[in-house]
Order: C-alpha cells, then sequence, then structure tokens
C-alpha cells in the first residue's frame, strides 16, 4: 500500500509538472486586464488618424482612418473578477464609412515571443484568442491576427447578441504550416479589433479561420457592424488572452507589479507634478545638461524620447541647494538622445544658460506653476 501512494504521489507530481510546462504563462499578451495605463487614462482619437497610437492601456493601439471621433479610456467598469477595462466610446459618428476607411483596436507581438508556435512547420500550433466584451451596438464583429512578416491574414468573426451584457468571446485560429515569423525583436503578428471597415475592406470573400496572402477585401466580415455610426455607441474589452491550442483556458491573472515590469519594456516616463524630480544631471557646459536615465528593465530597443507638456516650466538643482528656473521653449536642444541606449543613457539638453562650472552636478524637477501641472519625459520603444 505504502508504494502504491508513494507510486501515486510521483505521478500527481509529475503530471503538475506537465501541467506548469503547458500552462503556464499561457497568455502571450501582456496586459490583457488592462490594469496598466502609463501614459493617462483617457485620449480623444480622430479624425483620420489624429491622436492613435498607444495612447491609454499599454500595448493596445487604436488606428483609424476614418471620420469618426472617439474617446479612448481606462475604465473601471469591468466583468466579475476584473478590475479594469479599455472603453471606446463615440463623439463624432459617421453613418456612411466606405472606401479605404479602417478603424481598429490592435496589439502586436515581438517574433522572438512567438517560436512556441511553429509557424511555418508541420508543427504548428493553433492559436485561440479569448476576451471579455460589452457593447450597446449589438451584431457581427471581426478579430483579425495579422503577420506582418509574410503579409498573411487569418480573420474570424464574434458576435456581441445583447446589448451593455458582458459576454466571453473565444476565437480559434488554425495552425498555419507555411508562414513563418522571425526570431527577433520587431513586431510579428498582430490582433486587431475591428470597429469600422469601408468598402474596400469588405467586398472579398471572407478569411473565415484560413491563413492566406495580404488581401484588404477579405479582412473584415461582409456584415462587420459599424460602431461609430451613432453618438453614444460604446464597446469595451478586458482578460484577452491568446494561447496555444483550440481550447481557451481561465485568464491567467498576473499581478499589476509583473504587468508593469513586462509594459515598461516598451514605455517609461520619468517625473510628474510639481518638486517631482526628473533625472540627476551633470553639466558638460554651463549652457548644457545632461539627464541621466537608467531603464529597469532594459527597453526593447533604443528609445524615442518625448516630453509631455510643451510648457511646464523646469528646476536646475545644484550645489548648496541652489536653483534655476528655465522653460522647454528657452531650448534649442531639449531630446537630444546622445548616447542613450536600451540599457539607460545620457540626454542631453542645451540652449539656455544656467552658468555653472563645467561638472557641476545636480537634478531636474518639475517646477510646476499649479499642484495640478504635470510633467514627464517619456521613453518610448512600441511595435
Amino acid at each position: 500500500m505504502a508504494g502504491e501512494t508513494i507510486m501515486a504521489l510521483i505521478k500527481l507530481n509529475n503530471r503538475s509538472s506537465e501541467d506548469n510546462a503547458i500552462h503556464g504563462r499561457r497568455n502571450l499578451i501582456i496586459n490583457g486586464a488592462m490594469k496598466v495605463a502609463q501614459r493617462g487614462t483617457s485620449a480623444t482619437v480622430g479624425p483620420n488618424g489624429t491622436g492613435e497610437g498607444y495612447t491609454v492601456v499599454d500595448r493596445f493601439q487604436n488606428s483609424l482612418s476614418g471620420s469618426v471621433v472617439s474617446t479612448f479610456s481606462q475604465s473601471t467598469d469591468a466583468p466579475s473578477g476584473f478590475a479594469n477595462s479599455a472603453k471606446i466610446e463615440i463623439t463624432t459618428a459617421d453613418t456612411s464609412l466606405g472606401g479605404t476607411e479602417f478603424w481598429h483596436l490592435r496589439y502586436g507581438f515581438e517574433g522572438q515571443d512567438l517560436q512556441s508556435i511553429a509557424k511555418g512547420t508541420s508543427d504548428a500550433k493553433a492559436l485561440t484568442v479569448s476576451f471579455w466584451v460589452k457593447s450597446n451596438k449589438t451584431g457581427t464583429y471581426t478579430v483579425e491576427l495579422q503577420d506582418i512578416d509574410n503579409s498573411r491574414r487569418n480573420s474570424l468573426a464574434y458576435t456581441i447578441d445583447s446589448s451593455n451584457t458582458w459576454e466571453h468571446k473565444s476565437i480559434t485560429y488554425n495552425p498555419d504550416t507555411t508562414g513563418a515569423f522571425d526570431n527577433d525583436n520587431a513586431q510579428s503578428l498582430r490582433i486587431n479589433f475591428w470597429f469600422v471597415a469601408g468598402a474596400d475592406f469588405k467586398s472579398g470573400t471572407f478569411y473565415n479561420g484560413t491563413w492566406a496572402a495580404e488581401d484588404n477585401a477579405k479582412r473584415v466580415h461582409s456584415s462587420q457592424v459599424n460602431l461609430g455610426d451613432t453618438v453614444g455607441n460604446e464597446w469595451y474589452i478586458t482578460g484577452v488572452q491568446m494561447e496555444l491550442g483550440e481550447q481557451a483556458t481561465p485568464f491567467e491573472h498576473r499581478s499589476v507589479a509583473e504587468e508593469l515590469e513586462l509594459c515598461k519594456r516598451y514605455f517609461q516616463k520619468f517625473g510628474g507634478g510639481a518638486g517631482k524630480t526628473i533625472a540627476h544631471v551633470y553639466a558638460p557646459s554651463t549652457s548644457e545638461l545632461a539627464l541621466m536615465f537608467r531603464f529597469a528593465p532594459e527597453m526593447r530597443t533604443t528609445p524615442s524620447v518625448d516630453w509631455s507638456s510643451d510648457t511646464t516650466d523646469l528646476t536646475y538643482r545644484y550645489n548648496s541647494n541652489n536653483s534655476q528656473n528655465f522653460d522647454r521653449s528657452n531650448l534649442n536642444s531639449d531630446g537630444s538622445l546622445g548616447q542613450v541606449t536600451p540599457q539607460g543613457g545620457a540626454m542631453w539638453i542645451a540652449g539656455w544658460s544656467h552658468g555653472q562650472s563645467s561638472g557641476d552636478g545636480g537634478e531636474v524637477r518639475v517646477l510646476g506653476v499649479t499642484p495640478e501641472e504635470f510633467l514627464f519625459i517619456q521613453f518610448d520603444s512600441e511595435l
């Protein structure tokens, strides 16, 4: 009996190890629960691409070419088990979108994270995308996988059946034994959640789960709804998961700390409200400051740099607690990446005479005219 008990425990332990190997870190999507929103919690998007991009919830990009205007925000309206969702609300409608116009929320993957799919081999795996969704616009929507490297696509439809009711959807895409992903840190695959598709995107035969060569006309279901046809239309999503296999498993929850660490590979910011330190600095000359940054974690690639505000004043604090104020409008160079790498480095600003001796150290802070004034230096290495 003792031997049988030991063997049973060994089998149970082995099964647990196998289960962890298969299901541990199942979700290939970062921030699928919409917990992290480093850039802000609300943004206006449109018309015709104005304000599009990674503007609210990390890793999810709002992209459009049409005349609709919407508010893209992080919401606390979410199904049981979730704290947040991503919300799109129409503020300027268009009932007659057509031609080449499009609008979708998309998510990009690095090629080096996709090798387990075994794309282009006889061992290629099916992919299942699952998510929670809600809208007051019922009908047919499209979710598309877009293969960046090989210009191949695979689209499937889902329906929102009940107005303003959270519904769980699961979509399985067939294995692709002919395509391939590059094993690098560039974008190789996207998921596109479609909201609007003009005639040029709906005139062909729907892909309906089959990987095929690029053809705009086949990307979206012919009965795709136009979410943007009425002011006040809303669409929410959370719990987005993509995993190997033909079955959707329960959503893999990660802690906020884990999700934020993963998101920071693609976006980091420094600064904040009045008095917040942006960076420690040294003075290469009396008219330059080198702002020192260290990225943790290392970013995907050498990032671009941006300031969240064009007008907020700054303070240079140096030895003996002295300080001098300056404004970004006084600078002739306020974003030279200089020696910045994916690990960090020095960003140089110039054109403002602070008069400190070469080599003096200190810090740059947000001055802030009011307590509500914020300023960040933002580094972006998104796909």
